[in-house]
Parts: C-alpha cells; structure tokens; sequence
C-alpha cells in the first residue's frame, strides 16, 4: 500500500490547529502598484452570458489580461536585473516553499515612512527570538500594504517609503544563507536611495537577484502572521525567459 503520509499532513494543516493567510493583492486596475506601470487591462474574447454582442457569444467566458510583470504582488527573478540571471521557467520547485520570519518594523515605519532596516535590527531581531534559519524567506513587516498610494509624496512632489539596506540583504546572505526575502512596498530599497541623484540604481534589489536569489513584492498581511513558525508558499506562472509575474503567496502556522 501506498505511503500515505504526506495525504495525512495536507489534512492536518487544512484542520482547525491551522491558520492560513493570503499574502496576496487582488489582482485588478486598482491593484497597487509600482508608479512606472499602467493598470492591469483586460479584453472580454468569448462570453456565455445573455444579451452579449453575438461574434462573441460561446459556451465559456475568457478574457485576455495586459500587465505588466511587476504588478501588484509580484515576484522578481534574477534575470529582472542581471542577462546571465535565471528566468522563471529557471527556478526550482524548492525556492517556492520556505520557512517564513517576519521581521516587525511596523510601529518604526509608522514614526518614520523613510525607515531602513539594518543588520543591527536583524541582530536585534535574533537576541529576542533566535537565529534566523538557513534557507528561509525574511519578509520585512512594514504595514505599508494598508496605504492606497504606496509612493507616499510628500507637497514637493519627494516619495517617502521604508527598504532594506543593502548591507542587511548581504549579512542575511552571507552570515545566515537565507533562501528568499520579500517586504511590502514596491521597492527594495527605501525611498531615499531610489531618488537620491547620482545613486546607483535600486543596490538592495541589484545585489538580491544577483546573488541568485527570488523576491516578492507589495506583499500584505503580514501583520497576521508570527514572527516565526510560519511557512510561505509561492506560485507564478513557469514562463520561458520571464523576468517575473504577479504572484499568489500565502502562509500558514499553527494556531497557539
């Protein structure tokens, strides 16, 4: 007889000792999203419904959907950035499923939209509940997702928005080996780097993805989720030479 395990851990995480939670935009026009790209679009091609225009009436209803790859939540591939990266047709079933920590930054973020995570919180982060785990997804909590403009202009016209700095991004690389990181506005890098004249362009998401690692963007409800025991489930499209694609990622924890 089959080993039937795995059926038994599928039961057992769908029960009541579990909690989902979808980390998900809902994919639409108002979708947020990065200031650099038009809303989703979408053309009605066949349609069942009564009362329709008669070149188009079909036993189904299908649509053709224009959006941008970056769009809403979304994930970034190495090749996003760098010709020799891996595309998403490229990455494996394993760097979609990690063991997820959250790291809490909201109430910080709230006094100050120009915040930038550093090792010293990351650090800070492990005196109070461990080392942060090889192969894991760091996803930076900022409750930026709650905003309807994710830029965040102030009257000069100037986007105030929190990231990560680089440095942070290398020590989760380098000292901790982490699978994946993820946070909540549409930029890896704060507000301060991505406008600052002369800068090099967007070092947090370059260095990422040029370690060969996946990110995801505009995340949300982290503000649900615990700081640790939690795993994180991706999924996007396996498309040759994609660059990345909106995303559906949710997480799941036991309930205490």
């Amino acid at each position: 007889m089959a080993n039937l395990k795995l059926w038994d851990i599928v039961g057992e995480l769908k029960g009541p000792g579990y909690e989902w939670v979808d980390l998900t935009h809902e994919l639409s026009p108002e979708t947020p999203h990065w200031f650099g790209f038009a809303p989703l679009q979408g053309d009605l091609l066949f349609d069942y419904l009564e009362g329709t225009d008669e070149e188009k009436l079909a036993p189904m209803r299908c649509h053709q959907w224009s959006v941008a790859s970056q769009y809403g939540t979304h994930a970034d591939v190495p090749i996003h950035f760098h010709a020799e990266g891996r595309a998403m047709n490229e990455i494996t079933l394993q760097e979609l499923v990690y063991p997820l920590v959250v790291i809490d930054k909201s109430k910080e973020v709230a006094e100050n939209p120009d915040f930038v995570l550093t090792v010293d919180d990351l650090k800070a982060w492990e005196e109070e509940y461990g080392r942060i785990p090889e192969g894991s997804f760091v996803a930076f909590r900022s409750d930026w997702y709650k905003k309807a403009d994710l830029e965040n202009k102030d009257e000069n016209g100037q986007p105030h928005y929190p990231g990560w700095d680089t440095d942070a991004i290398r020590w989760l690389v380098e000292e901790r080996n982490i699978g994946s990181i993820g946070h909540e506005p549409a930029d890896t890098d704060p507000a301060s780097v991505t406008t600052k004249e002369g800068a090099y362009p967007y070092p947090a998401e370059q260095y990422i993805l040029e370690v060969d690692r996946i990110q995801l963007e505009v995340l949300r409800n982290l503000d649900q989720l615990p700081p640790t025991g939690a795993v994180i489930v991706i999924g996007f499209p396996k498309l040759k030479g994609g660059t990345g694609f909106p995303t559906r990622a949710y997480a799941i924890y036991p309930k205490e």
